[in-house]
């Protein structure tokens, strides 16, 4: 991102501006992962995956701007908050292993990595009359308002495949190390940014997703492995998916 200074901004505009170059400049400065995570192995295009996996550059202005990772930001914010509200309704909630780090695992020669929000370890007696048991997996999400409502109104499997992919994937993977998590529905909470309502949904362990997602993976790395470029998950460029990808361009152009 550069500033223009020829228009004169205006206030907001330019301390704006100069966050969002902050912001970018840390991002920079990360390291880039080297494997495919568990939370986008739900994604609808296996190629948009492997691109993703392999570190593909963007199409030219399709970069995180510095809105998406304020509100990348703003979601880690949240969790803590609903973390805490968790804690204060009486759940027994871990989100850091005792020598530190997330609760994760490593799979296909560390090539399959996920880290998962949080593990519930024990939670209000009441609770248990609507299938709550423990230990589960904790999963957040905050969505805008039409988001959350379509989710409320249709449940995580049908409006949000790719989250119910990640926490099937989480179940399936965390059973070695925490026993139980996957005989146990997770518990996935999601917040309304707009209006800072909460949805609470009970997700069954769905053995054959988790299968189909773990198989996906493997096949992306095969794929990538061998100079094989997996197929499109569409037929059109004009499709909803390919609009919105961030390798649209190179993707049709056969780059």
């Amino acid at each position: 991102m550069t500033l223009d200074f020829n228009h004169r901004p205006k206030l907001d505009e330019q301390i704006s501006a100069l966050i969002d170059l902050g912001l970018a400049r840390e991002r920079e400065n990360q390291v880039p992962r080297n494997y495919l995570g568990a939370s986008r192995l739900g994604v609808a295009c296996e190629r948009a995956l492997q691109y993703e996996y392999t570190r593909t550059p963007v199409d030219g202005g399709r970069e995180f701007s510095g809105r998406l990772l304020r509100i990348f930001e703003v979601g880690h914010t949240l969790e803590d908050l609903a973390i805490r509200w968790l804690k204060l309704a009486g759940f027994d909630l871990y989100t850091r292993k005792a020598q530190g780090g997330q609760f994760g695992f490593s799979v296909a020669g560390d090539r399959i990595q996920g880290h998962v929000d949080g593990i519930l370890n024990g939670g209000p007696p009441v609770l248990g009359d609507f299938g709550m048991a423990y230990p589960a997996i904790w999963e957040f999400k905050t969505m805008n308002d039409k988001s959350w409502r379509d989710t409320v109104k249709q449940g995580v499997a049908k409006s949000k495949p790719i989250y119910a992919a990640q926490v099937a994937i989480y179940q399936a993977y965390m059973e070695a190390s925490v026993p139980g998590v996957a005989k146990n529905p997770a518990l996935f909470t999601a917040i309304n940014k707009d209006t800072q309502e909460l949805w609470f949904e009970l997700l069954p362990f769905d053995g054959g997703l988790a299968q189909r997602m773990s198989d996906r993976g493997v096949r992306v790395i095969t794929a990538t492995a061998v100079g094989e470029t997996l197929p499109r998950h569409t037929t059109t460029p004009t499709h909803m998916e390919c609009k919105f990808c961030a390798w649209q361009d190179r993707c049709w152009s056969g780059a």
